[in-house]
């Protein structure tokens, strides 16, 4: 199947195709507050995700840049691009685009990547000058993990494009789920590039979540701690953080410890679960999913972005894990049943074709083809032969290459400081606007705008306040 690309630039479309049926037309730049009557009527109709019924089909839609594939961080970066074209041909070869609506969005603008990201960094990324010097301690052992490729900031306006296309279709309602493969890029900082991730999507994608939304939960299951996002929203309470990840000293990025629970208005809304190496299936859901059910019940998020990074896969190359490709997509499927609006990104995950066969296996669970599909990889998927080491199943079994160092004992311990954090901070915020840790320019533009009405208000207040008394100095000299 052919993804019409963005023909109509003078309008700002993009094309969607839900399944095989005929293509439609839909603006790529989704504004929720200048919809029609009659949109808004239809959206109005559309009950709220968190109060889905028995049989209520969800709405879910499938966010696909082909371009962002075509990139190359250099032949000896674990990083590979390329993973996503094979993972969307296996998706299409497993007919699942049937069972939701797919979008080719467009690039995201220099606008919407400064809504967190410093200028003059994005300037240098665009230009091609930033010259990154090699690090003898970089991630694992890889001497220059964020390099200064050819088209590097294209390849970051594709990924992020597509989220926040994704967050705009919560946004409007249009989708209850949302899915992008090549996001989830959780490292990058405010001003510096860092683990393979030089624009943090997520960050961007939560900002215009928080538009329209008053809590997000951050759910993060990579191998590696998603440093750059908790530290985007280390002091506010309108998005939680809750990190699933390996910790050591040694392992990049050596952050990640439980004592990192936010500051300021944010105090004890980053959750961190430093997991020790060669956890399993069963040690992994035993602690994930007691938070993550506590987790929506104490604070009750609008809307949960779970980041899937696929190293933390048994048998990855930078991984520490020994998680299946079931343990991996239960954590998808517990987290869908939450019947929360859901936006579902990737991350990490460096060998292509086990992260090709997690997320096709995932975008299943979500549509709910999991158990139908076939174990055997399609004979017509063009990249069929990558699959050939374990006999072109798609889910194989994966050896484990490191003890499971997570006692019972150490599990309870990381359950009993989430559920003292979550008594520390008892209901959900309250719904009314906080300032973020970080500075977003439309959230301070929003809150200005309310200060000087409010102003305005008080000062009309004032001056009818005065015409009623006048009534009363004019009888006293009648």
């Amino acid at each position: 199947m052919r993804i019409v690309p963005n023909l109509d630039l003078n309008f700002d479309f993009c094309w969607i195709k839900r399944g095989f049926s005929a293509m439609v037309k839909i603006p790529s730049r989704w504004h929720p507050e200048k919809k029609t009557d009659d949109e808004a009527d239809k959206s109005d109709e559309k009950p709220d995700t968190k109060d889905d019924v028995i049989g209520r089909k969800r709405n879910i839609m499938y966010f696909h840049n082909e371009n962002v594939a075509a990139f190359h961080y250099g032949p000896h970066h674990p990083m590979k691009p390329f993973r996503l074209a094979v993972t969307h041909s296996l998706i299409l070869h497993y007919n699942l685009q049937h069972y939701f609506t797919m979008v080719e969005p467009p690039p995201a603008t220099y606008e919407e990547i400064i809504a967190f990201h410093d200028t003059d960094y994005i300037e240098e990324l665009m230009a091609g000058k930033w010259r990154v010097v090699p690090d003898e301690d970089a991630v694992d052992g890889t001497a220059d993990d964020v390099p200064l490729f050819d088209g590097v900031y294209d390849y970051c306006t594709y990924y992020t494009g597509s989220t926040i296309q994704a967050a705009k279709a919560l946004n409007c309602k249009w989708a209850d789920i949302v899915i992008n493969w090549s996001g989830g890029l959780h490292h990058a900082k405010k001003a510096q590039a860092s683990g393979f991730c030089y624009v943090n999507d997520i960050v961007i994608g939560i900002l215009e979540l928080l538009k329209h939304n008053q809590r997000v939960l951050y759910i993060d299951i990579d191998i590696h701690h998603g440093d750059g996002v908790q530290d985007a929203f280390y002091f506010t309470s309108r998005v939680m953080t809750a990190s699933f990840h390996h910790y050591h000293e040694k392992f990049f990025p050596g952050t990640g410890i439980v004592k990192e629970k936010g500051r300021s208005d944010g105090k004890h809304y980053s959750l961190n679960f430093p997991l020790r190496e060669g956890i399993t299936d069963e040690s992994y859901a035993y602690v994930f999913k007691p938070i993550v059910r506590s987790l929506v019940k104490f604070y009750d998020p609008n809307v949960i972005v779970l980041q899937c990074g696929a190293d933390s896969l048994g048998s990855d190359k930078l991984g520490k894990f020994n998680l299946s490709f079931n343990g991996h997509g239960e954590c998808i499927r517990f987290v869908k049943s939450l019947n929360r609006p859901l936006m579902i990104l990737g991350g990490g995950g460096y060998r292509l074709r086990n992260v090709a066969r997690c997320w096709t296996n995932e975008t299943a669970i979500i549509v709910g083809q999991d158990d139908v599909i076939s174990d055997i990889i399609p004979e017509i998927d063009p990249y069929r032969k990558c699959f050939a080491p374990e006999h072109y199943k798609l889910r194989p079994e994966l050896p484990h290459r490191f003890r499971d160092a997570n006692t019972r004992e150490f599990l309870d311990y990381l359950i009993g400081v989430a559920e003292e954090r979550m008594r520390k901070i008892e209901h959900a915020p309250s719904v009314q606007m906080q300032p973020l840790g970080l500075i977003e320019e439309t959230l301070i533009e929003f809150m200005r705008r309310t200060t000087k009405e409010r102003r305005l208000a008080e000062e009309l207040k004032a001056q009818e306040a005065l015409l009623l008394k006048k009534p009363d100095i004019v009888n006293e000299y009648k």
